[in-house]
């Protein structure tokens, strides 16, 4: 080949090779920056529990990543609606949904929705609280089998409320079916007007998410009877589990977790189970969490995936034994 024709094929290679490496440098730059930008929908109204969950988790990974977290509430539907906006976004790692028992609860009472398996990817289950029976602090019920004896002796006389079409519904039914009892169901749109309604007197018991009634339980306004923890919770030491107090073996408690479009990629899949992981672990997270009722988790992909698919068999096949409907 004359020396001509030789420095020019040489210079062609490395122009190919330079515009080789500026396409990877600009390919790199653009999955930074979309992997910098996260959004976390959350199917829950501002100033509830998940949603601080949230903006503790955002406020976390913006100090130890340095990235962009952005809270969308988009509250409805039973958490529906923000669940289906998730499940549409765009697969590249920049949105993701905060959920709890009811994205596990609601394909077996919304059918069709979505999927817990197919629609979305796993990425981090966060904390756990427990869900604690509870009567008022005057009561003549002093533990669970004091209730069941009082319902066994008068059947439907006795009342317990719950939010409707919930993992508080379930645990009732749960309660209900093992020990034989006939109680009555009294359906309420959250957790907070129960507790209002039994503080009242006119229901006999609530079934409860802890961080809604530790306060009435550290002032003895509210006694708990029992919760629905595989293990006695260290926050509770005088409160049994389902099984200590000889009901049943069923264990269930309000997860909060991360989840992801699925076919979300496996590097950004990482990235993400890797910043809520260490954001839900930060020492400096723990006093706050605690201050909410939050206990930290931080099992992520796979086996949080294996948790929640459990979780979705349990309550599909509850519901149906149950009958329980949609709000």
């Amino acid at each position: 080949m004359a020396r001509g024709n030789v420095r020019v094929a040489a210079c062609l290679a490395a122009a190919a090779a330079i515009g080789i490496v500026i396409s990877l440098a600009l390919a790199t730059d653009a999955a930074a920056q979309t992997a910098r930008t996260v959004r976390i929908i959350v199917p829950y109204p501002p100033a509830s529990g998940p949603d601080i969950l949230s903006r503790l988790m955002a406020e976390q990974i913006g100090k130890m990543q340095g990235a962009t977290v952005v809270i969308e509430n988009r509250p409805g539907g039973g958490t529906m609606i923000g669940t289906q906006a998730a499940a549409r976004a765009a697969p590249d790692g920049g949105t993701v949904l905060l959920v709890a028992n009811s994205f596990v609860i609601n394909p077996a009472l919304k059918p069709g929705g979505y999927d817990v398996t197919t629609s979305f990817d796993p990425v981090c289950h966060l904390a756990s609280t427990p869900m604690v029976l509870v009567v008022h602090g005057s009561s003549p019920y002093k533990s669970l089998s004091d209730l069941i004896a009082a319902a066994r002796e008068k059947p439907g006389a006795l009342s317990m409320g719950a939010a409707q079409a919930s993992s508080l519904q379930v645990a009732f039914e749960v309660i209900k079916r093992s020990a034989g009892i006939n109680m009555t169901f009294v359906p309420f749109p959250g957790t907070a007007p129960a507790v209002n309604t039994l503080m009242g007197g006119h229901v006999t018991a609530v079934f409860a998410d802890y961080p809604t009634v530790v306060g009435h339980l550290q002032n003895g306004t509210l006694r708990g009877l029992v919760t629905a923890s595989a293990k006695r919770n260290p926050a509770l030491p005088d409160v049994p589990t389902f099984a200590e107090a000889g009901v049943t073996a069923y264990d269930a408690d309000i997860f909060y977790g991360i989840v992801a479009p699925a076919k979300t990629s496996p590097e950004a899949l990482k990235q993400l189970s890797g910043w809520f992981n260490a954001a839900i672990k930060e020492p400096d997270v723990q006093p706050r969490l605690a201050q909410q009722g939050l206990f930290p988790v931080g099992t992520c992909g796979a086996p949080f995936g294996g948790f929640m698919r459990r979780l979705t068999e349990d309550y599909a096949r509850i519901i149906s034994e149950s009958g329980i409907k949609a709000e």
